[in-house]
């Protein structure tokens, strides 16, 4: 991660964040009493790796193989005209389908609630779970809309003016969940 500015601080590493992860699936398995009909579906680019990873870990604990997908909400926001361009990611749902089942978004950062309500309305376009919980890495509060996650793996507390960066090493090379006052760039 390139600096901008200045003062990025890390307040989560590998060992935090595997920690957190762990926490989320077991979350999930107790208060849904098991892995039956499940569904992860990982909003991207940072909730796709880690709602393969919570699978993993699901499925050690369980011994059953958990769907994960993907579920791309850009054309579903409604800040799109205020939000440069950007390419559009994959939206891949398991074989089997939404429909029934019960289905946990992921995702890695919630603030203001409206990626999520974007992530509803794009699900409405794929079929009807049975029901539709939200497991997410980090919630730093400052809504904008009355949702709320049902799994969190770390609640941080942050000012307007902070920004929340979360590093998966899948992508970034290292996992890392970073606060900052300024604008951080990935290489």
């Amino acid at each position: 991660m390139k600096e901008l500015h200045s003062d990025p601080r890390v307040v989560a590493d590998a060992d935090d964040i595997s920690r957190a992860i762990r926490r989320l699936s077991h979350q999930i398995l107790e208060n849904l009493k098991g892995a039956e009909n499940l569904v992860l579906l990982g909003i991207p680019s940072r909730g796709v790796p880690l709602a393969h990873r919570i699978s993993r870990n699901i499925a050690d604990i369980e011994g059953t193989a958990i769907p994960v997908g993907s579920l791309d909400v850009t054309l579903f926001r409604d800040d799109l005209k205020l939000r440069p361009a950007k390419t559009l990611e994959r939206t891949e749902l398991p074989p089997e389908g939404i429909d029934g089942r019960v289905v946990v978004l992921v995702d890695d950062v919630l603030y203001s609630g409206r990626t999520i309500r974007a992530a509803l309305d794009a699900l409405n376009e794929f079929g009807r779970p049975t029901i539709v919980q939200l497991a997410v890495l980090v919630d730093r509060g400052h809504r904008e809309l009355p949702i709320r996650a049902d799994y969190v793996g770390k609640n941080l507390p942050t000012s307007q003016a902070e920004k929340v960066y979360v590093e998966i090493s899948e992508l970034d090379g290292q996992d890392q969940i970073v606060i900052s006052h300024s604008e951080l760039k990935n290489p």
